[in-house]
């Protein structure tokens, strides 16, 4: 069910009020929820023994929220340079972060590696000699190709740009080796959204069968499989949740078999993301308007520039209307934004209770992949975030952009190339 009961109603008990203080639109954060679902994950893999999450930094790049799953003990994959320094700032440093990059230069290596360093997570054979020095440790990223299928988000694995083929994945180990490189360790990511927990167990038995081969033929004892994130979250009320017990059970028997006859096995690392934060974020947003042409609309004071999802992916995103629960539904109605694209929509021929102006909707599971894909197409400026702590207090986490925000980059010294 999108949105936990304690988090709806320990937020609905004083929303008016964070209204009132904050103004909307705000994405807000259940400080309970998360903490709750990290200690879920970490034990469900306890007895996996090594077992490491890294937060999926680009699903919510949030140096508070950060900081909440630094004290849980997590790490952090970052996919580029600002999403490494966001994670060192709040006291991330080595091998607990993953530097998971793809069309990745030569400088941003340099700055990867600078600082005390992260265990980098190569996407092509080709980027090894890019590198400025020799790593203590390396992980290449492994694309099954035809052998495996992907989902709709990430797609098809042929057809995805990421990882390396299958044919080329121990002549990326070779060359790993004849650089100087002593530790290994191996990594995935081919669905996103995944409530399938048997697809995450045949993911971990795939890289277990691989490194099973680069062993024999190398002598590479690997550290740690990565098996990527992608565990889903259930949108609709229909959706079933994802069954992280029957996962984690899997993939510990797996691991045990492997032990079993080769006498060591690598640890399980992770970076999933929505599921960790994405049930735990929601999207206030003010009714403004409402529109009766061939369809009934419901102006918002959000755009899709807050929440791209729903345009992007024709995600479905559970909406309710603050105190009007006990109302029936009327017919149905698009949530819409204002900007001038006509997939600025929250919601497509949803059915929820008449409306006035000024009533709060409350967009469900923003927490990941929210205002981190937020963007400013027409101007639109992303809003604010705010965090709902476990003491009942609520934080401003981030600011609102401001217009002084949008035309900083117009402010700067003038320069020209003669010719």
């Amino acid at each position: 069910m999108p949105m936990s009961d304690s988090f709806r109603k320990r937020l609905s008990a004083i929303l008016p009020e964070i209204v009132s203080t904050f103004g909307t639109p705000f994405h807000i954060y259940d400080e309970i929820g998360i903490c709750d679902t990290c200690d879920t994950l970490t034990a469900a893999f306890r007895p996996v023994g090594g077992f490491k999450e890294y937060f999926a930094v680009k699903a919510l790049p949030n140096p508070a929220v950060m900081e909440i799953l630094h004290k849980k003990g997590f790490g952090f994959d970052c996919s580029s340079v600002p999403e490494l320094v966001l994670a060192r700032k709040i006291g991330a440093k080595g091998e607990a972060l993953m530097f998971t990059s793809n069309n990745t230069s030569a400088e941003q290596f340099r700055q990867a590696m600078a600082h005390g360093g992260c265990i980098l997570n190569l996407d092509d054979t080709s980027l090894v000699q890019k590198l400025p020095g020799v790593p203590e440790l390396i992980c290449f990223r492994y694309n099954p190709g035809p052998k495996r299928s992907g989902n709709h988000i990430i797609g098809n694995p042929v057809e995805a740009k990421y990882g390396v083929s299958h044919d080329q994945i121990q002549t990326a180990y070779e060359k790993a080796i004849q650089m100087g490189v002593k530790r290994f360790g191996i990594h995935t990511m081919l669905a996103s959204n995944e409530r399938n927990f048997t697809y995450m167990v045949e993911t971990a038995d795939m890289l277990l069968s691989i490194i099973t081969e680069i062993h024999k033929n190398l002598g590479i004892t690997f550290e740690f499989i990565n098996i990527g994130g992608g565990l889903g979250i259930p949108y609709t009320p229909e959706d079933t949740p994802f069954d992280l017990a029957a996962m984690a059970g899997g993939i510990r028997e797996s691991l045990a078999e492997f032990k079993k006859k080769h006498s060591w096995a690598p640890r399980l690392y992770m970076e999933s993301g929505r599921y960790i934060t994405g049930p735990h974020g929601v999207l206030v947003t003010s009714v403004i308007n409402h529109k009766q042409i061939y369809r009934d609309y419901v102006g918002v004071d959000a755009s899709m520039s807050a929440l791209m999802r729903p345009g992007m992916y024709g995600a479905y995103h559970h909406v309710h209307v603050h105190g009007k629960d006990h109302l029936p539904v009327s017919g149905p109605v698009d949530v819409v934004g204002s900007l001038c694209e006509n997939n600025d929509k929250f919601a497509i021929q949803r059915l929820l209770p008449k409306t006035g102006e000024g009533d709060i909707l409350v967009i469900h599971d923003t927490g990941a992949h929210g205002h981190s894909m937020g963007f400013n197409y027409n101007g639109h400026l992303r809003p604010k975030e705010l965090v709902l702590k476990k003491d009942g207090s609520v934080a401003l986490i981030r600011r609102a952009e401001t217009m002084a925000d949008y035309f900083a980059t117009l402010a700067f010294a003038p320069q020209t190339m003669d010719l």
